[in-house]
């Protein structure tokens, strides 16, 4: 497997650049076609209704104001790829909110870029639940940016969760094209004993013989806790100096509704390196 087209989500948040340098730097390892997407924050289905009189000058202002701060992301997008050097990529203005059209737009990408949500820089193209609704609904594995913190590489040093489940089964088959180019990979079991039948007499012997098979440097280690998996994921992270995450998403959707599982609420509300999640 190997990424052939990256989506990334652009905006007017101070880490959009972020999103853009490491979708820039994957899509040249992977020789890939990047596309830097920017949103209006209107959704489609107020065009398509033909809810939007073209007579109401304040609405009309107010849609041109939410044009141009798209059309502005897309600029500062063109700049970043062109200076880090991408050979092939392409930008565009989605008459949409962040779900709707970063999720329509996902369905034919292999990998998506997002942030995680910062509560303190509130943006009128995006619903506070966009991660969530991105993992959840739109079918491919999600890059998911921290709102804060300094990375200066991504998936040099990854970090698996693994709990054999299906979800975590998805998210490594679909991280296998940067697990490959790690330098090493671990993966860590927390109280393996919960679910004896899924990870046999040796926890993640079987994972590590898969991983090995694709040509993947991998270390395993297994650990008990008694506190909140997602606390104790974050904790073992920093402890061996990971830069990214590498996990299942937990839970199920309904329209503007996430339920998302308890490690997976943790990640994603206090992710403190780049995570990447696929249901």
């Amino acid at each position: 497997m190997t990424y052939k087209t990256l989506l990334v989500h652009v905006d007017e948040s101070e880490r959009s650049n972020l999103r853009v340098k490491f979708a820039a730097e994957i899509a040249k390892a992977e020789d890939a076609h990047l596309i830097g997407t920017a949103v209006t924050g209107v959704s489609r289905f107020i065009y398509q209704d033909g809810n939007i009189s073209a007579s109401d000058p304040n609405l009309t202002i107010h849609l041109n104001f939410l044009r141009e701060r798209a059309e502005k992301a897309v600029a500062n997008f063109n700049r970043e790829v062109e200076t880090i050097g991408v050979s092939s990529h392409e930008s565009m203005v989605a008459n949409d909110e962040a779900g709707g059209g970063i999720g329509l737009q996902a369905r034919y990408s292999d990998l998506v870029i997002i942030g995680q949500t910062n509560h303190d820089e509130p943006s009128p193209s995006v619903l506070p639940d966009f991660p969530e609704y991105i993992v959840m609904n739109s079918g491919r594995p999600v890059l998911i940016i921290p709102y804060a913190g300094d990375f200066n590489t991504i998936a040099k040093r990854p970090l698996i969760s693994w709990d054999a489940s299906r979800e975590s089964t998805r998210a490594v088959t679909d991280a296998l094209p940067l697990l490959k180019k790690a330098d090493v990979v671990q993966v860590a079991i927390f109280n393996p004993k919960s679910t004896p039948d899924a990870h046999g007499e040796q926890p993640g012997a079987d994972i590590a013989l898969y991983l090995a098979r694709h040509g993947v440097k991998v270390e395993v280690s297994v650990h008990k806790t008694s506190t909140d998996i997602g606390n104790a994921l974050l904790s073992l992270a920093h402890d061996l100096d990971s830069d990214m995450i590498v996990m299942g998403g937990y839970g199920h959707s309904r329209f503007r509704e996430m339920i998302m599982g308890g490690v997976t609420k943790t990640i994603l509300e206090s992710m403190t390196v780049p995570v990447f999640m696929s249901h």
